[in-house]
């Protein structure tokens, strides 16, 4: 796979992540929440995806260790999309 379509899947996995802990709404994950969302605005506008190896990874930890308290409501799809993802950099 090019780097521009590991990119592509980076940016859209990254919004499924930003999606999912938008949707858990906890003050705990606001912090990565807001960061993801900037760094997918920034991808979008620079096509530089350190941003998103960075906080993707952030919002990986957080969307495991959510899943660990509440197994059901966070997808193994996401987590291993993310993981794979993620192990491109």
């Amino acid at each position: 796979m090019s780097d521009l379509a590991v990119n592509e899947k980076l940016e859209k996995v990254c919004q499924e992540a930003y999606d999912k802990l938008d949707k858990i709404n906890l003050d705990e994950y606001n912090d990565v929440k807001e960061k993801l969302a900037w760094c997918i605005g920034s991808y979008s506008y620079d096509k530089n995806p350190a941003g998103l190896y960075e906080i993707g990874t952030q919002a990986l930890d957080a969307l495991k260790t959510y899943k660990k308290e509440k197994p059901r409501l966070v997808s193994k799809k996401l987590i291993e999309d993310l993981e794979k993802v993620l192990s491109n950099n």
